[in-house]
């Protein structure tokens, strides 16, 4: 073996080392971020759970399976509305039917088919 081969293998040795580390980084960047969202996700949710009483928790629960982005913008608003004092709290899943209604109406688009 000659110089120059044990140089190149320690150099390989230091850049395999470099990869690994730079890959460990990364794996544990990505979990310190996910237990972040699982942490929001969870506050989120003993936020809405004090808002909603457990019928509109159940109501917005089915309609995320359908609607999941739909049912994340209304529970921001209703978080937001909680926070500043502008709703009664708990809504009631009669009062949720209402707020959704206005939200669908609103979000519905309408279509139109003209014959030439």
């Amino acid at each position: 073996m000659s110089y120059y081969d044990d140089e190149d293998n320690i150099q390989d040795e230091d850049e395999l080392e470099e990869a690994r580390r730079r890959r460990l980084e990364e794996l544990q960047r990505k979990a310190e971020e996910e237990e972040r969202k699982r942490a929001e996700e969870a506050q989120r949710r003993a936020v809405i759970r004090v808002i909603l009483t457990p019928e509109a928790r159940s109501r917005l629960d089915n309609l995320r399976l359908i609607k999941p982005e739909l049912v994340e913008s209304i529970e921001n608003q209703l978080i937001a509305l909680a926070q500043s004092g502008r709703i009664k709290v708990p809504i009631t899943d009669e009062e949720l039917k209402k707020i959704l209604e206005t939200v669908y109406s609103q979000t519905r688009r309408e279509y139109r088919i003209r014959f030439r």
